[in-house]
Order: C-alpha cells, then sequence, then structure tokens
C-alpha cells in the first residue's frame, strides 16, 4: 500500500518530442533537374536527414521523433532512414506543407496526439548538432522557459547593401546572435501560435521563435555551436562532406595492418584470373578455385590484419563447394568481417611477381575491381608489379606470386 502511495506521488517526466524539417526542395543547392532534394544526399556514407535524426536522438530524453517531408517523399525517406539506429522513438511521417512555417504547423498537429509537454524544432539539414546544444536547450526548457533556442554571436561585420551592391549601412554586431536549431518550445503556446498564424494569413516568419515573439512569448538563446552548420550550397555540401568522413576515421581509433603471400603455379590454359579481371595469356594459373593469387593475398592481408586465421581456414582448399569458385567471394567475406566489427578498410597495397603477363597495361583495371569489391574508394587501393629478375620459380615462369598489405581501422574496445 505504501509502495502505491508513493508511486502516485513521484512526478511522471515531461515528455519532450522532436520535430525534424524536412520537406524542402533545396532550390540554394543548384542541384540538377531529377537529383534528390538536398536531405538526401549522401555526407559519411549516410544521407544528411539521416545524420540529423540521429544526432537529435542521441538524447534519450526525446520521443517520439517526427519528420515532416514533401508529399513526394515517401519512398526515398524510407530508404534513407532503414537503418538509423531510433527504434519505435521514430514516429510515421508526415507530409508537409508550401511553406516551412506551413510544415512546422503540419508537424505540431500530427504530435498533438502523443500530448508532449515540449517539442524541439530541428533542421532536417543540420547534421552535426551536438548532444551538448540539444541538452542546453531541453535543460533551459524545463528550468522555465516557454521558449528557447540555439544560437552564436555574430563575429563579421554586417553590411546592409542596396540591390545595385552598394553599402547603404554598417549594422553594430554587438548583441547579434546568428539563429540555429534545435529551437524548444512548451507546445501547446507553439501550436496555439501556428494555428493562430495560419487562421490570419501570416506567413512569412522563417523560424519558429519568430512565431513565438509574434505571439507574444518571450524567447531565451543558449549557446550553440559553429560546427552546428545548415548546409544550404553546394560549398556547404563539400565541408559537410569533409567534416563526416573525418568524423567517420576518428571514431575509428584501433589501426592495424596485416600482410598476405600466395603463389599459384601455370597450367594449359588461355587467360590468367588476377584482381578480379581476366588478363589474356598462353597459360591459366592452377588452384582449387580461380587461382587469382592478387585477391587471395588481399585477402588473406585482411584476415591478419583482424587476427582471424587465413584464407585457407575459412575456405579450405579439401572443401568441393570452393572448386572453382571466384575469389571474390572469399575477398568479400574478409570484407564483411571487418563490417561486422565496425570496422573500415583504409588502405590495400597489393604486389604481383611474375615475368608475364605484362600487368601495367591492366593495372588500372585491377584497382577499380579491387575497389569496387572491398567498398573503398580507388584510391585507397595500390597495385604493383615486378620481376624476379628470372630468379627462382616466377623467374623460371612456373607461376606467379602475389604480396598484399591491409590496413583496417576498428574502434576501440
Amino acid at each position: 500500500m505504501l509502495k502505491q502511495e508513493f508511486a502516485s506521488i513521484v512526478p511522471t517526466p515531461p515528455r519532450i518530442a522532436a520535430l525534424v524539417v524536412a520537406a524542402g526542395r533545396g532550390t540554394r543547392m543548384g542541384a540538377a533537374p531529377g537529383s534528390a532534394p538536398k536531405q538526401y544526399m549522401p555526407i559519411g556514407g549516410r544521407t544528411i536527414l539521416a545524420k540529423s535524426l540521429q544526432s537529435l536522438a542521441v538524447a534519450e530524453r526525446i520521443s517520439p521523433l517526427l519528420a515532416v517531408i514533401h508529399a513526394e517523399d515517401r519512398d526515398i525517406y524510407e530508404a534513407a532512414v532503414a537503418d538509423i539506429q531510433i527504434g519505435e522513438r521514430l514516429a510515421a511521417p508526415v507530409p508537409g506543407g508550401a511553406t516551412r512555417q506551413a510544415s512546422v504547423h503540419a508537424g505540431l498537429e500530427a504530435l498533438a496526439k502523443y500530448e508532449p509537454d515540449f517539442v524541439l524544432v530541428h533542421d532536417g539539414v543540420r547534421p552535426f548538432v551536438s548532444p551538448d546544444t540539444v541538452d542546453a536547450v531541453i535543460d533551459a526548457l524545463l528550468a522555465g522557459h516557454d521558449a528557447v533556442l540555439a544560437a552564436t554571436p555574430v563575429v563579421d561585420t554586417l553590411k546592409r547593401v542596396d540591390s545595385s551592391g552598394r553599402i547603404v549601412e554598417t549594422v553594430p554586431r554587438d548583441r547579434l546572435w546568428a539563429a540555429q536549431t534545435p529551437q524548444g518550445f512548451r507546445f501547446g503556446p507553439l501550436l496555439e501560435a501556428h494555428r493562430r498564424a495560419a487562421a490570419e494569413g501570416v506567413a512569412d516568419f522563417t523560424d519558429d521563435a519568430a512565431v513565438a515573439e509574434w505571439n507574444g512569448r518571450e524567447v531565451f538563446v543558449v549557446q550553440g555551436e559553429r560546427e552546428n552548420m545548415k548546409i544550404t550550397t553546394t560549398d556547404d555540401l563539400q565541408q559537410a562532406e569533409a567534416r563526416a568522413t573525418r568524423d567517420a576515421w576518428s571514431a575509428l581509433a584501433d589501426i592495424r595492418m596485416g600482410q598476405g603471400y600466395d603463389v599459384h603455379a601455370f597450367a594449359e590454359g588461355d587467360h590468367v584470373t588476377l584482381g578480379g579481371i581476366d588478363i589474356p595469356h598462353d597459360r591459366r594459373l592452377s588452384g582449387h578455385s580461380d587461382a587469382d593469387v592478387a585477391l587471395h593475398a588481399i585477402t588473406d592481408a585482411i584476415f591478419g590484419a583482424l587476427c582471424d586465421g587465413d584464407i585457407g581456414s575459412h575456405f579450405p582448399p579439401s572443401d568441393p563447394q570452393w572448386k572453382g569458385a571466384s575469389s571474390e567471394i572469399f575477398l568479400r567475406e574478409a570484407v564483411s568481417a571487418v563490417a561486422a566489427r565496425g570496422g573500415a578498410i583504409a588502405h590495400l597495397d597489393l604486389t604481383i611477381v611474375c615475368e608475364a603477363p605484362k600487368i601495367g597495361p591492366h593495372r588500372d583495371s585491377m584497382r577499380a575491381r579491387i575497389a569496387e569489391i572491398c567498398g573503398i574508394a580507388v584510391d585507397r587501393v595500390a597495385v604493383k608489379a615486378t620481376t624476379s629478375e628470372r630468379l627462382g620459380f616466377t623467374g623460371r615462369r612456373e607461376g606467379i606470386a602475389a604480396l598484399a598489405a591491409a590496413t583496417i581501422r576498428l574502434p576501440m574496445a
């Protein structure tokens, strides 16, 4: 009985919802007709919108999260969010309106059924918002403010310019702040403000803080971060891609290297398979699989970097299922093993030792094929060739040898 009475007086945590605005067409990006809107463009292997949603979802106090999307974008949205880790906290998206203001209003109406106490409104093209910024907005709301936004002080000198490009005024920058998102609000008053604006036909607000101000609410600022950029132009997209790539590699701090070696003898035939491509030759390489000595060496190097045995332990030559198999299968398995541990392949370096065939004319094709199989950029694959100065079995043209080095990056344990 006492336990029940005590439970009845424990306050219920406030419900904090998040609304992510992603219904725009991105006209300032200057994308080619028919290309995806900017929020669905990839940076660091994931769409901008997916990264924006995931960045908000780090704050476990937020539930649900709801995206407002263009009515024609449902399929591309579902593909974009398929692999993000939000689970049931991610509500079904709703279609937006002709303006950002109309889209937010539509999202707020959809959220009303969840009866949230507060709502955070965030741009779908701000993928780098930090947990500290999100927490600062939430904490300010919980401290008693009705409306809060993240912002940064203006540091550049501002000029007001007329249509001809002539400066007509220098604007003092003191006490000027550049607004960002998320912007946080008590849910009821913000929905009321949007309903009033829609009813009165007032539709020129560029952010929700302005809607709240217009409806008589005081809005407060918390310190944002300059890294919380809004991706608007092609230059922004390039900067975002560079940062996302840098962040991804920085998270993989356990750097490992493995080496591989393989050799196969010649037999009667009319081509050799090297680096995933067929090269005309008066002999072929003999082996249980397709005997691609180059891919075998790379596969062994990757397994070595993982400390996970060698190609023979994963694909025994005594197993009949691998007879005549493409060595691409073996390499893809090694690449998958890296991915399964949350890692990435940073660099592959292959050296082929033979008198013939000539490797030079096929080097770029081999690099491209290896990169394709491994899912990495071609500038992360090196292919070199040398002879053994007519010494040994390669010098006598009895076979081909290959040596490989693989550098991989894994998350720190």
